[in-house]
């Protein structure tokens, strides 16, 4: 059931409806049942993989709960001794319910890619031998329930929060319908109080839902899914185009991602509110990064706090880690013995990221490509700072950051190579023609009329794009709209509303020749 379409329309309205009409302490049961139709319908048998999750995730759950109540039935100070005996049963239940998620996840989607990888091994060793391939169907956002669900395991390990022991929460926690198909990754302490709460219908939360899920619907239906069609044309046969038209495939290709991924995202949020639930924040207009971490910082934040908090640190704060550390500073010395743990932990945090995206060769080269300029940004700063002195290049000068800001977007778009292209060995082919054989002329000769898109629609992006851009600039400068929306009238308020409602509609929904594309992160 995607978001764009008139059966999930239907659905909110009734589960709106349903929600507010329920006696209050029923309202999260209305909300469980709105998810199990939401996926049941856009997802048929793969459901079972909900459930599956959230009955390990329950379980570890109650285990944990059961380990961690031990300190309580002991005096103070022996509580440390308590912990530091169930630590390895603790552990266990961790890495059972992790292997239990990730496993399935391996096979789900990674399983075919390896097989692939390694066939020609055993064909050259074993004679006729054939690596079986899995032919399971891969969920909806299968990546996005499990990271989420097993984040929430591995908090009431840590001792967090005490665990949920009414399954049916915790299953709604898994599986709120909003966030199914494309994030953000919740946290548990963060959502599931705002799940199970009763609410009474508040104007407030209904008029800001509508107002976010229509910019939203903006980003994706006006904006992305038209960028689509030329990203579309150009990337499944870049061989019949010029360097310059597959530049021109790449950029359209960054804002369809843009627009479609961040327009999702305020579909899911303004949905959420709708219910009086405000989910996490997402983006940070990325648009506006000053380098490539300042980008990561803003764009996809749930997965980058989920690696951060469950990866990274216990990476680079564990013995290993800690003994690699002392062995490059002693045997390497200066910044480079120092950065190496940090670096080889940041290298693997981008590899598990460019993996998460696909099962690729292309995405394992995204990550690295995003290790490596992190890293070798670190390695220069020390020089980087020493030229801006010498230069008496002020960091806060308007013209410094928006060069800062060019050279982020230039490092995105060269990612985004990677990431589009049908293979890697491609991707590094259409980088070399977009450098070395351009062709510009391409670019104003009428070629991009032969792309999919008419005039109208090249006109209708651009002036949709300045807009996005406009606002977010606001947001960057004087913070969120929806606070100065406050303070004009009833008029102004409903007309953020119906001005997106009627673009949409003509521009959109209403068109002859109606241009629609799933969302890039469904299935991821």
């Amino acid at each position: 059931m995607a978001f764009t379409s008139l059966s999930f329309l239907i659905l909110v309205a009734i589960t709106v409806v349903v929600y507010y009409v329920f006696p209050k302490k029923l309202q999260w049961a209305v909300l469980l049942a709105a998810s199990l139709a939401f996926y049941c319908i856009g997802g048929g048998k793969t459901v079972l993989y909900v459930f599956y999750t959230a009955t390990t995730v329950y379980a570890a759950g109650l285990l944990l709960g059961y380990f961690n109540g031990k300190k309580d039935q002991v005096p103070k100070e022996q509580r440390k001794a308590v912990m530091e005996q169930y630590k390895k049963y603790r552990q266990l239940v961790v890495l059972f319910t992790c292997l239990a998620n990730f496993v399935l996840l391996y096979i789900l989607k990674y399983w075919n890619f390896t097989a692939e990888l390694f066939q020609p091994l055993v064909d050259r060793f074993f004679h006729g031998a054939q690596i079986p391939l899995s032919s399971l169907l891969l969920p909806l956002g299968v990546s996005f329930f499990m990271f989420q669900s097993v984040g929430y395991v591995i908090d009431v390990y840590r001792g967090k929060y005490p665990p949920e022991r009414n399954y049916l929460k915790l299953l709604l926690y898994v599986c709120f319908f909003p966030q199914m198909v494309q994030g953000p990754i919740s946290r548990f302490h963060e959502l599931a109080p705002q799940l199970y709460a009763q609410r009474k219908l508040d104007y407030t939360n209904l008029k800001y839902g509508i107002q976010l899920a229509m910019w939203g619907y903006f980003k994706k239906i006006v904006i992305a899914d038209r960028a689509a069609v030329v990203v579309n044309t150009v990337m499944d046969n870049p061989w019949s185009y010029s360097g310059s038209m597959i530049a021109f495939g790449v950029l359209f290709y960054c804002i369809q991602l843009y627009g479609d991924f961040s327009g999702g995202i305020d579909i899911t949020r303004g949905v959420a509110r709708l219910f009086g639930i405000d989910l996490a924040e997402n983006f940070q207009r990325p648009l506006f990064s000053v380098s490539l971490a300042d980008f990561w910082r803003r764009w996809h934040i749930t997965l980058g706090a989920w690696m951060r908090d469950y990866l990274f640190y216990p990476l680079a704060l564990s013995k290993p880690f800690g003994k690699l550390g002392k062995i490059t500073r002693k045997k390497i010395g200066g910044k480079l013995g120092k950065i190496i743990p940090t670096s080889l932990a940041t290298f693997i945090i981008y590899f598990v990221i460019g993996i998460w995206h696909g099962a690729n060769c292309r995405y394992i080269a995204f990550g690295f490509w995003n290790g490596s300029i992190i890293t070798m940004s670190l390695l220069l700063e020390g020089k980087y700072s020493a030229i801006k002195k010498k230069l008496h290049i002020n960091d806060k000068a308007a013209w410094f950051r928006a060069f800062q800001i060019m050279r982020t977007c230039f490092i995105v778009f060269l990612g985004r190579y990677i990431t589009r292209a049908p293979r890697f060995l491609t991707a590094i082919w259409m980088i070399k023609e977009t450098f070395l054989h351009p062709v510009l002329p391409n670019l104003w000769d009428g070629t991009i009329l032969t792309l999919g898109l008419g005039i109208m629609d090249y006109v209708v992006i651009l002036l949709s794009v300045m807009v996005m851009l406009a606002a977010e600039w606001y947001q960057e400068k004087h913070g969120v709209i929806r606070e100065a929306l406050e303070k004009q009238g009833f008029l102004v308020q409903w007309l953020a509303i119906l001005i997106p409602l009627l673009v949409l509609l003509c521009f959109g929904i209403l068109r002859s020749d109606t241009i629609s594309s799933e969302f890039i992160y469904k299935q991821f």
